[in-house]
């Protein structure tokens, strides 16, 4: 068909190389054994993170992080958050991106399929390939569905770690979400309180100023403390605090805010409808003048919690 976009080759069949355990290897032999511990229990941790102009956004924050989800799931990497920044920096070099997405991952290997593994080897690998913008045509509202499935409470869940088993329970809610003709989840906490988008944090404007959910049963993003930052240098009053789900009918605008989404207007919730608002655009401009303004280790912004930390 004249003018259809070329195919996406599938992650695991590219060219190029991948960092793993230490050297690149072969993209196509970056591969780990079908009886790996983490495969199999979960215990995998993984970062997302995003090169603009060459450079990684809030690159060392999202090295710490991984150090800590490794730690918060009982194990520890054998390289510092320091490594894992020079290692980020030869992989986004090697792959010759200007702009894309790096994914760093940690595992236990097949030394054992014991369910309590210490002593287990610790693998990790980073990749980094081209992505662009999820809506390259121009801000695009998304449309939520309330899910079934619930964020656990913190006594349940290593809720500080940015770990797979946790990403399971949002993997099943957009999946219900797409399949009923919705753009993403929106996952309430165990209490039934507002709690997050499946990847994503979210943000509500009632009365002109921010509302959203304390990170007690969700992650605390990177990118949801980079719009806090930018909320106060735009004089926005930011409010964190328990929302019920009735407080939506209060708001004037709605956003998430991730790695992959940016700063994302959502333009429906179930039965009703947001614009697209002044504050989420404001918020989007300022965002992306902040990613592409030395954001390789930019500092002025606080520390995600868990981040350096084994309390977080």
């Amino acid at each position: 068909m004249s003018g259809a976009a070329p195919p996406v080759p599938p992650l695991d069949d590219r060219d190029g190389v991948i960092w793993l355990d230490g050297a690149f290897v072969p993209w196509r032999e970056a591969r780990l054994h079908v009886l790996s511990h983490g495969l199999h229990y979960g215990g995998s941790v993984f970062e997302g993170e995003r090169v603009y102009d060459g450079r990684v956004f809030a690159l060392s924050e999202h090295s710490a992080r991984l150090v800590a989800s490794a730690r918060h799931m009982g194990y520890a990497l054998p390289w510092t958050a320091a490594e894992l920044d020079a290692v980020t920096r030869e992989v986004v070099a090697a792959a010759d991106l200007t702009d894309g997405y790096v994914r760093p991952v940690a595992w236990r290997g097949g030394d054992t399929l014991r369910l309590v593994a210490p002593d287990s080897r610790v693998h990790l690998a980073v990749a980094a390939w081209p992505w662009p913008r999820i809506f390259t045509e121009g801000p695009r509202g998304i449309r939520l569905r309330t899910s079934r499935w619930r964020r656990p409470a913190p006594d349940t869940a290593p809720i500080r770690a940015k770990a797979a088993a946790l990403y399971a329970i949002g993997a099943l809610a957009g999946q219900e979400a797409e399949e009923a003709g919705f753009d993403d989840a929106l996952l309430l906490d165990h209490r039934g309180r507002l709690a997050e988008a499946t990847g994503a944090n979210l943000f509500l404007v009632i009365d002109g100023e921010l509302h959203t959910p304390p990170p007690e049963c969700v992650l605390d993003g990177i990118t949801r403390r980079t719009v806090i930052g930018l909320a106060g240098g735009l004089g926005l009053p930011v409010v964190e605090r328990h929302l019920a789900p009735a407080e939506l009918d209060r708001a004037t605008e709605v956003f998430l805010t991730g790695t992959a989404y940016e700063v994302q207007p959502v333009t429906g919730v179930d039965g009703r409808s947001f614009p697209l608002g002044e504050v989420g655009a404001a918020l989007t401009e300022a965002y992306a003048r902040a990613v592409r303004a030395g954001g390789a280790d930019r500092s002025g912004y606080p520390a995600p919690a868990g981040a350096g930390s084994d309390t977080g």
